[in-house]
């Protein structure tokens, strides 16, 4: 594998965490996108899927709160990720046998725990950000996540195939599909622990005032950190007022099987990973908040063309669109996130970060489940006005709040710009921000 720095013990580190990251993203690749036809085999409705995506959100968006004050008094960020990692592996366990036993309550069952594994595994986020932001020199963060997460998403793509493939082999006894797709996470899972149990952790900065999640986010809109919180939380709730139901569509609506499913859905993952190297060059050579702007602009574009076609070779295309232009905005708004938070606060603005994105996808899925069999119809599906109606929002969270983003390296008061000139819309829509807050 490729050296990364010229620091032996850093290298080692950095090796160890493409490890950690296949190793997260098997699991992933096992696991994620069959949540919900796995909902959908215990005989979910459509609203208790929209809170199998929403609940787990706002459960992990309400743990961040708690991590900083976790992390800062164990002294050590590692302390606090490795153990919450092992327990996220174990519960893949019950969440499968769980509702094997109870069959009346089969779907509750799987939301409480998948909620459960959701929070240990969100619990050492910020601190494994933080932690991740020390060891990778600045200059090189664009490439080196850049290849961290091409072979992340390679690992994802592949064993999101196998999971794929399984399942069409198991139709018949499809449970057993399901319970092999777990076991396997559970192993992928602890391997990840080992992985991140071995790397060395620089030594953490700490923040000389107390944490106070309320006083964090009543300072949002002053800081560049928390503009870009804000934007990116905006954007998640537009997103997750559809993204859940895709999947549903093309299950009970276009009556895609589990092998249609997959290939539509595994063509965003192999966009994702092989444009993310392409994303990384260009975001260390132009800057993180540049290809944030770019991809912010197509991402409105992303549901709407939903609505011109369900030929399968069709939405190949357009999930091959959403995976380039996705890849773009998750790679270089973290990175951005990194740059704007001063070292000994990355943790806490990592946490707020992920609050308000977990909280807007949250609110986002529950009112798209609520909606989205109460709609108007387009070409007789419900469903396709939903997605338009994301793409709107989408479109509004750019037009309104993509211009207050600054290039400023660190959380400082630094005047909302566009190009160089204030912007009224941007400045008074944090305002109503901070009033609520206050």
């Amino acid at each position: 594998m490729r050296s990364f720095t010229t620091n032996p013990t850093v290298n080692k580190s950095l090796r160890l965490s493409v490890f950690d990251g296949a190793a997260f993203n098997a699991m992933m690749g096992l696991t994620q996108d069959f949540m919900s036809p796995f909902a959908l085999a215990l005989k979910a409705s459509t609203a208790q899927v929209g809170l199998l995506a929403s609940l787990p959100n706002l459960a992990l968006a309400l743990s961040q709160l708690g991590s900083p004050w976790i992390s800062e008094r164990l002294r050590s960020r590692k302390s606090l990720l490795v153990p919450m990692v092992i327990i996220q592996a174990v519960l893949w366990l019950p969440i499968f046998i769980m509702p094997q036993l109870f069959h009346n309550m089969a779907v509750w069952w799987l939301i409480a725990l998948f909620t459960a594994g959701s929070v240990f595994g969100a619990l050492g986020n910020p601190a494994w950000g933080s932690m991740m932001a020390d060891l990778v020199p600045a200059g090189m963060r664009g490439r080196y996540f850049g290849f961290r997460n091409r072979i992340g998403g390679a690992t994802l793509l592949s064993c999101f195939f196998i999971g794929g493939l399984i399942l069409q082999l198991s139709s018949k006894q499809v449970m057993l599909g399901f319970g092999t797709l777990f076991g396997s996470a559970v192993i992928f899972r602890l391997a990840s622990a080992y992985f991140l149990s071995k790397m060395y952790e620089p030594p953490m900065r700490r923040c000389p005032d107390p944490w106070h999640p309320m006083q964090e986010l009543k300072t949002l809109p002053a800081t560049n950190a928390g503009r870009l919180s804000l934007f990116v939380g905006a954007m998640m709730f537009a997103t997750y007022v559809a993204s859940p139901f895709f999947a549903v569509y093309m299950l009970t609506e276009l009556g895609f099987g589990y092998g249609a499913f997959v290939i539509v859905t595994a063509s965003a993952s192999v966009a994702n990973f092989l444009f993310m190297g392409y994303w990384g060059r260009r975001a260390d050579k132009s800057g993180h908040l540049k290809v944030v702007r770019l991809t912010a602009l197509m991402i409105p574009l992303v549901p709407v063309v939903w609505l011109v076609s369900h030929n399968l070779i069709y939405l190949i295309v357009i999930q091959v669109f959403s995976g380039f232009v996705w890849s773009g905005f998750n790679l270089s708004s973290t990175n951005l996130l990194y740059e704007s938070a001063a070292p000994e606060r990355r943790t806490r603005a990592i946490a707020v970060y992920n609050f308000l994105s977990g909280t807007a996808m949250c609110v986002g899925a529950a009112i798209g489940g609520v909606i989205a069999t109460r709609l108007p119809e387009i070409s007789g599906q419900s469903f396709l006005t939903l997605f338009l109606l994301s793409g709107i929002l989408r479109g509004a969270v750019t037009l309104f709040m993509l211009p207050g983003l600054s290039r400023s390296s660190r959380d400082e008061d630094a005047p909302i710009i566009s190009n160089g000139v204030p912007s009224r819309s941007v400045s008074r829509i944090f305002k109503v921000f901070q009033r609520f807050i206050d």
